[in-house]
């Protein structure tokens, strides 16, 4: 550890003559040279760079080269700090300077597959590239940034991150596969899924990771159905040693793609890989998703991600301000923490509103510029509304009960009740029509299809009806 007599002269000269030793002279010159080592507390390097460029290039490209100097100097919880000394910007004549962590990552490499060549056909079409280019890297699809380091531990996502980081460690070789993240929408459920695959990456540079959305994996899965390559689709995925699919509910009532995505997760989980599923409800609650599949959600953890706490709250608005390099009085902090409660998505945009406005306005942060920020937040933020919210509200505008609603009766009124929900489920959710036929009382696509046709006729042609949709519409929209 540090001992008394380094200094950040000191500290950061043995830096470079290490540095030097392993880049070419003039990128040391035009990078290296300039810098100045600003101060040193603890573990923390602070230096100074010209700009924000200079920084940014620094992080791009020398940072794993920087971390291992200094980690030799300081340790292995060594931290290095940007000091960015502005010279007259904005016409002010004083220089200023701002100040940024180093984040430590650099982008995810491209990966190489060998191919087996033992395949009936030679040219494997990998879903990502364009037709007719024979090309097996694969992109990892993984965003850095979503690393470990900055998806910070609370209790509402102690388990969840636990079993990432175990997974991260021994990827395809823990009972926690398939590791299944469920939880609402802005709680971190694509944060931790990157994270994990970034860990992976860091600590096993040879395992091919791939991050998918349920979305593309269907649309890729809907191609190689048209142009005949639905066995190229299989082998591609087959190939994967970490598979992350993101919003896996997406493939509710997509049976073809279901079908397929069974026969990959079967032939990865039998090879001792890793499958990561990340969706906004438990499997229990899923709807439309077959049973056999189900079934094999729930062979490893299911691991849910609950609404911060105060406490975690706090800790997250302190780390991004620490990005950042921005200070910011307690009691506001404090102030954004009790009153945005819902999930991290709105807390960080609230806290980089206000970063926003205080320094593209030149205004001091103050509590009624913090009351200002969240209330638009909190007034903006659309709430995800369910079939199931549907349904009840629809219910009791109506006074009849959820089941009347959802029976097989033909009365008019329950019917057109029945109609208007279906209507606002296409409207205000992204579930398939097959999906809202299920669970608005066990109907299919074309019912729900014929609703919406319905409750569009009627609005332009009946006063009383109109008013209903229009008071329905303000209930789910408040």
């Amino acid at each position: 550890m540090q001992t008394m007599n380094k200094t950040a002269e000191s500290v950061w000269d043995n830096c470079l003559s290490f540095i030097k030793d392993n880049i070419q002279e003039q990128a040391y010159k035009t990078w290296f040279e300039p810098i100045k080592s600003v101060e040193l507390t603890d573990n923390a390097l602070y230096i100074q760079v010209p700009s924000k460029f200079f920084y940014e290039w620094l992080e791009e490209h020398y940072v794993k080269l920087l971390k291992v100097a200094l980690t030799k100097e300081l340790g292995k919880n060594a931290k290095l700090l940007y000091k960015i000394k502005m010279e007259n910007t904005y016409g002010n004549k004083l220089p200023f300077t701002e100040q940024l962590p180093s984040a430590h990552r650099s982008p995810v490499k491209t990966q190489e597959i060998d191919v087996p060549v033992q395949q009936k056909n030679p040219e494997l079409k990998n879903p990502f590239i364009i037709p007719g280019i024979r090309n097996l890297k694969i992109e990892s699809q993984l965003n850095a940034n979503y690393s470990f380091d900055n998806f910070l531990e609370g209790d509402s996502n102690r388990l969840a991150r636990s079993a990432g980081m175990a997974v991260a460690n021994k990827p395809g070789g823990t009972s926690f596969n398939p590791l299944l993240i469920f939880g609402g929408v802005g709680l971190g459920k694509t944060h931790l899924a990157h994270a994990i695959g970034v860990e992976i990456k860091d600590k096993y540079p040879d395992k091919t990771v791939l991050y998918i959305s349920a979305e593309i994996f269907t649309q890729q899965y809907i191609d190689s159905v048209k142009k005949n390559t639905r066995n190229d689709f299989i082998h591609f995925y087959q190939l994967i040693d970490v598979l992350i699919i993101d919003d896996v509910q997406f493939l509710s009532g997509k049976t073809g793609t279901q079908d397929v995505f069974f026969h990959i997760f079967n032939y990865l989980h039998q090879n001792g890989k890793q499958v990561i599923l990340t969706s906004d409800k438990a499997p229990v609650d899923m709807q439309d998703i077959e049973q056999r599949l189900l079934s094999r959600f729930k062979w490893g953890l299911s691991a849910e991600l609950h609404q911060p706490d105060y406490e975690t709250r706090i800790s997250i608005l302190k780390n991004i301000l620490y990005r950042d390099g921005v200070e910011m009085p307690e009691d506001i902090i404090e102030y954004v923490a009790r009153n945005i409660k819902s999930n991290v998505r709105e807390l960080e945009g609230a806290i980089i509103s206000l970063i926003a406005q205080s320094s593209f306005n030149k205004k001091e942060v103050t509590i009624e510029l913090a009351k200002q920020v969240v209330e638009k937040f909190v007034k903006n933020v659309k709430r995800e509304i369910s079939i199931d919210y549907i349904q009840k509200v629809v219910s009791d505008y109506f006074q009849l009960d959820i089941d009347t609603l959802q029976s097989k009766t033909r009365k008019r009124h329950v019917v057109q009740a029945r109609q208007l929900a279906m209507f606002f489920a296409k409207r205000f959710t992204k579930a398939s029509l097959a999906n809202i036929g299920s669970q608005i009382g066990d109907r299919d696509h074309a019912t729900v299809l014929h609703a919406c046709k319905t409750v569009d006729n009627l609005v332009s042609t009946d006063k009383q009806f109109k008013k209903f949709v229009d008071d329905i519409n303000k209930k789910l929209s408040l």
